[in-house]
């Protein structure tokens, strides 16, 4: 009986791998026959009529909101040079590394292709592309770069006919001249040029495989701004290039060994108005889906949020007052953010003086630490626990168990209500207010409204001891003016394709209820007074205005953040190294870029208001007094001030030969800063209440 069983099973599981077998063979022959098929297909079609006559697609161009060209990935930007001119080492370093088997298939790797097509079945998308130089030619001249079958296919029968068209010598000519290679650089000459002001009959082994690697991903191993990475991707050519029999081992060796030498002087970017903010958009591109090689051959039309004439007001106020103040040198830099508060819209964005002489964007990479301009989080805890406007605080000397904070300048003046102390920055007042709400509200209200950066748990936070990015802190201050509503910035409106048609189109704000709508009208009314009679009268610009300076202890980082009701905007000002500034305090230059950049940005909107009821005077809101809450031991002990030291804290300083500057980088928050004890107390360079005539415009002076 078992053994009737057993073979009864054995018949069924012949049947099954029978059937398997059966089934297999079939798609096989079908897949055959399609192959076959398609290749008399590809037999019948003709060669390419008048292909002299075709042009690249059509240029890719980013607009301003105001429907200015501001930047263009623009083809043939170069000096056409003959294949019988680039090196054979270029050549060669470029097969090698895109298509080894260029002179021996007729457009296409079948292959390289049957092995794409099952890796795409297998991850269930296309993934790999097992595209060959012909077909990446194809894709420049005829194609865009959407990731599809439908296109894939054009894209096997375009490369076919070109193969039937012209030369495998003036294919690779065609390609080497058209390949688009990271900078604003099309073609190999404009490469050469570009990134080592070389010739190419002066390239180096080591600079030919450089350039040769590049098609792959321009920006991710671009010199300029990856050089690590560059070199990488440099490396695995020439091991390409040694395994395909290109080059010897000693040669190999060596080149593996060559230093890598870029070209110091200015580059000639592909025409460009904003490039940080171009930067910024290629980056929200790329996370909406598009691909580097679409946008930059895709010949699309995208239209973003910038205003040029806010934009290169942003730029010659930071370039023009840096002079004016004699702060010329590399180092020195200076970032300004500037979007609105309901829209999301970004109007400008300066990530530092110079791009050319630094790529690094210090919006939304540099950690500074804000100095005062993070007291009003302190301010907006108190308000959300009921503190009014006009309550009053004791702005007097305050002392802990290892901290004693002070004022600038030493100077106290007794009682007086928290909008005064917010507008003259007193330390000891903003400390005694985040003892009173406690740390943990001050983080939280920080985190709800946009502050992304760690923040020790301890009173020292009132400060601005703690790292923050300007980006943070602008869309923080947004909250503000917007009826206590954070509003997620963006820079890209839509984006058309080469025929027009949209193919993507921002829906809308991101919007987010961070605080109530009464704390973000008592904030503005005291940031108000800040501007109208406090340490940031230089940036009364004689409209509705509120913001907030801040400095660091020993003039290490300047700011000031302010808006308008239609306006925010940030600025920010330090040397790279995190070295001292001569002496300039958050509402002397900053405050001044702020004013000259907002008096331009803001005719763009009627002389608004802001949308808030009248806070102080009125009786149901008396005024009380904030009393000091009692320390106790155990309270004591949870407070950690040893080391103490906003500039010496977290501070890390990259190596200034690989052009991009260095980050004041936040300590993670489990663990401590190992510094030594300050020997003085704690100060944000904050200046008293001037009593007499406004800050002057054109100089800096100290306390400013």
């Amino acid at each position: 009986m078992a053994r009737n069983i057993r073979k009864k099973q054995t018949k069924r599981g012949v049947k099954k791998r029978n059937f398997f077998l059966y089934f297999c063979m079939m798609v096989f022959s079908a897949f055959l026959a399609a192959v076959a098929a398609f290749n008399l297909y590809l037999a019948s079609l003709p060669p390419i009529s008048n292909f002299d006559d075709i042009k690249p697609n059509p240029v890719t161009s980013i607009y301003s909101l105001d429907g200015e060209v501001i930047k263009t990935f623009t083809a043939f930007r170069f000096e056409k040079v003959s294949i019988d001119d680039i090196p054979a080492n270029l050549k060669n370093a470029v097969i090698a590394t895109e298509d080894k088997n260029f002179y021996k298939h007729r457009g296409f790797d079948t292959l390289g292709l049957v092995r794409s097509v099952f890796a795409n079945i297998k991850a269930g998308s296309l993934k790999q592309g097992a595209s060959t130089i012909t077909q990446q030619l194809a894709r420049i001249l005829f194609l865009s770069n959407e990731r599809t079958f439908d296109r894939k296919i054009k894209e096997l029968i375009i490369a076919h006919r070109i193969e039937k068209t012209i030369s495998k010598n003036e294919i690779l000519e065609l390609y080497l001249n058209s390949v688009y290679l990271g900078s604003g650089t099309y073609g190999v000459q404009s490469a050469s040029k570009t990134y080592f002001d070389k010739e190419l009959s002066e390239l180096t082994l080591a600079e030919a495989a450089l350039i040769a690697g590049l098609p792959q991903a321009p920006s991710v191993y671009s010199p300029f701004q990856n050089p690590d990475a560059a070199m990488n991707r440099r490396n695995q050519v020439l091991k390409r290039m040694y395994k395909t029999g290109y080059i010897t081992k000693d040669e190999y060796k060596a080149a593996l060994d060559e230093e890598l030498h870029l070209s110091t002087k200015p580059r000639l970017y592909s025409f460009n108005k904003a490039p940080y903010f171009i930067d910024l958009v290629l980056n929200e591109l790329e996370k909406l889906g598009f691909e580097e090689q679409e946008i930059s051959q895709g010949g699309l039309k995208i239209y973003t949020t910038l205003d040029l004439k806010s934009q290169n007001a942003a730029q010659d106020a930071i370039v023009n007052d840096l002079n004016a103040y004699g702060l010329k040198s590399k180092k020195t830099q200076m970032a300004l953010f500037s979007f609105s508060p309901t829209t999301g819209r970004i109007y400008a964005y300066v990530g530092g003086k110079n791009y050319e002489e630094s790529q690094y964007d210090r919006i939304t990479n540099a950690v500074r630490p804000p100095g005062s301009a993070f007291k009003p989080f302190v301010y907006t805890a108190a308000l959300q626990q009921g503190v009014g406007v006009d309550d009053i605080i004791d702005d007097s000397p305050i002392s802990f168990k290892n901290w004693s904070p002070r004022n600038y300048g030493n100077k106290y003046r007794g009682k007086m209500p928290i909008w005064k102390a917010l507008a003259i920055s007193s330390n000891v007042a903003a400390v005694r207010l985040i003892k009173k709400t406690g740390a943990d509200a001050v983080i939280a209200t920080a985190r709800e409204m946009g502050i992304t950066t760690p923040l020790q748990n301890d009173l020292t936070i009132a400060l601005g001891s703690n790292g923050v990015k300007l980006y943070d802190m602008v869309v923080a201050y947004g909250a503000f003016a917007n009826g206590g509503f954070r509003v997620r910035p963006y820079a890209v409106e839509r984006v058309e394709n080469s025929r027009g048609v949209v193919i993507y189109e921002n829906s809308g704000p991101k919007i987010v209820k961070v605080i109530s709508f009464d704390t973000a009208a008592g904030m503005t009314y005291m940031l108000r007074k800040v501007v109208e009679a406090g340490t940031g009268r230089a940036a009364n610009i004689s409209k509705a205005t509120a913001g907030k300076t801040g400095t660091t202890d020993d003039y290490r980082d300047a700011w000031f953040v302010g808006y308008t009701p239609d306006i925010v905007t940030g600025v920010w000002l330090g040397n790279d190294d995190n070295s001292k500034l001569p002496g300039i305090t958050g509402g002397g230059l900053p405050a001044k870029v702020w004013a000259d950049y907002m008096r331009v940005a803001t005719t763009n909107f009627a002389d608004s208001v802001f949308d808030y009821p009248k806070l102080n005077g009125t009786e149901e809101n008396k005024p009380k007094e904030i009393k000091d809450v009692e320390q106790s031991p155990a309270d004591e002990d949870d407070m950690d001030f040893e080391g103490f030291d906003v500039n010496e804290q977290n501070t890390q300083v990259q190596n200034q030969n690989t052009q991009v500057a260095p980050v004041v980088e936040p300590v993670k928050t489990e663990e401590k800063a190992e510094v030594q004890k300050p020997k003085k107390p704690f100060t944000t360079n904050e200046p008293p209440m001037p009593q007499s005539a406004p800050l002057p415009q054109a100089a800096p002076l100290p306390g400013a």
